[in-house]
């Protein structure tokens, strides 16, 4: 028997090999978690539960601030509230009360939604007429 005749053989067994190998079939990603940009009327609902109430619906964004341009010039009147997590790394104290834009990982349940915060940026110095408490 020659090297080639070894080789091509060798190359034979490899080939049926791979032919015969089953990878198992990957289940589609349903749970994703989806960076979103939201804005809305921040309110503190018992010590350190922040909410953003009277929110816009969420769009998808990057995890960055939001740049000044992008920023509203008045308080929209959204129908959704956030609870808002991950919150240590801002000062949300000194916006209590304010128009936030709010951008992080969105996190979709049932009674309320939650917003893993990546970033936050002051839009307007009030809330929305009629912003819930």
């Amino acid at each position: 028997m020659t090297l080639s005749s070894i080789l091509a053989m060798a190359l034979a067994v490899l080939a049926g090999l791979k032919a015969d190998i089953r990878l198992p079939a990957q289940a589609p990603a349903t749970n994703k978690v989806e960076i979103v940009s939201v804005t809305g009327c921040l309110r503190e609902q018992g010590a350190g539960n922040w909410v953003l109430v009277a929110a816009t619906d969420p769009v998808p964004s990057m995890a960055n601030q939001a740049p000044a341009a992008e920023l509203p010039k008045t308080p929209p009147a959204g129908k959704n509230a956030f609870r808002l997590i991950g919150v240590g790394e801002f000062n949300l104290p000194q916006h209590r009360d304010r128009t936030m834009v709010i951008r992080g990982l969105l996190i979709k349940a049932t009674p309320m939604s939650r917003i893993n915060m990546t970033s936050s940026v002051e839009a307007v110095a009030s809330c929305a007429a009629g912003a819930p408490k």
